[in-house]
């Protein structure tokens, strides 16, 4: 959590500008440093990357000698919530991060996942409580909160939204090793951009998406406008008389259209 404010049950504050905080991490000399990869607005769903997801991020104390925290394994995703304990937004008090809207949660979630975090804990469920098994984090791959991570202090955040695998999976074995397969054939995904700054843009993404749902539509009101025209249409007791008259002229043409007939009223009395 960004945790801007000390505040309490009986003296809640308004939550920080969003903005304010893209300032620091963004532009601030003091905040730069500091800067995590991905700053999360739980309330209105907004994301601001500041690194990419396969460099080094430095929000984590890192002691010399010590072990890797702020790079460790492939990738160390670093996620600063915007968000601290009994924060105000909308005229509403919100005690726990769990307790917000968590508006792109499961955009987030996506994003990571596609970097090869699995979905779990590896040090437990998350509390405001530290428990850094140095062994631990350096072996085993997850999500981790602030008081999970060696030569570290803070215990913020103290509660993360549930993964969507521990409420249903999202998907049987079959569709899982498909998706894998999928994604192998596929050019790694390079993360967010601030603003486009980079070569993938999450926006342009999200906006080239919606552009090809909505053609699709179209493409089958389209289609289904076609079929609607290729329907018989309705005969006039005029055009019925003519046809009437055309078939008594063919004996043959009469005779089977009859025999036609009789199978359809059989079989409607068979059903």
């Amino acid at each position: 959590m960004t945790w801007d404010e000390d505040t309490t049950a009986a003296n809640p504050l308004p939550v920080v500008p969003y903005s304010r905080l893209v300032d620091w991490f963004g532009r601030n000399p003091d905040g730069i440093p500091s800067a995590p990869h991905i700053l999360w607005d739980p309330f209105e769903g907004r994301f601001t990357q500041f690194h990419p997801a396969n460099s080094r991020s430095k929000s984590l104390a890192d002691q010399a000698g010590g072990t890797r925290t702020n790079r460790a394994g492939s990738v160390v995703i670093q996620v600063e919530a915007l968000f601290f304990p009994y924060c105000v937004w909308n005229g509403k008090t919100y005690p726990r991060l769990i307790d917000t809207p968590c508006k792109g949660w499961p955009q987030l979630l996506a994003w990571i996942r596609s970097w090869g975090v699995p979905d779990r804990w590896p040090m437990g469920p998350l509390t405001t409580r530290g428990n850094r098994d140095e062994e631990t984090w350096e072996t085993e791959a997850g999500w981790y909160g602030h008081s999970q991570v060696p030569e570290n202090n803070h215990t913020d955040p103290g509660t993360w939204p549930a993964f969507a695998t521990e409420e249903a999976p999202d998907m049987d074995a079959t569709q899982a090793r498909q998706l894998a397969e999928i994604h192998k054939a596929q050019v790694p995904y390079s993360g967010w951009q601030y603003k486009g700054a980079g070569t993938t843009d999450a926006w342009a993404l999200l906006n080239n998406a919606t552009a090809s749902a909505t053609a699709a539509v179209k493409s089958v009101a389209a289609l289904s406008a076609k079929v609607d025209a290729l329907k018989a249409p309705s005969l006039t007791a005029d055009q019925l008389a003519v046809l009437a008259a055309q078939v008594a002229a063919n004996p043959t043409l009469a005779d089977r259209i009859a025999e036609l007939v009789a199978d359809k009223l059989a079989a409607r009395l068979t059903d």
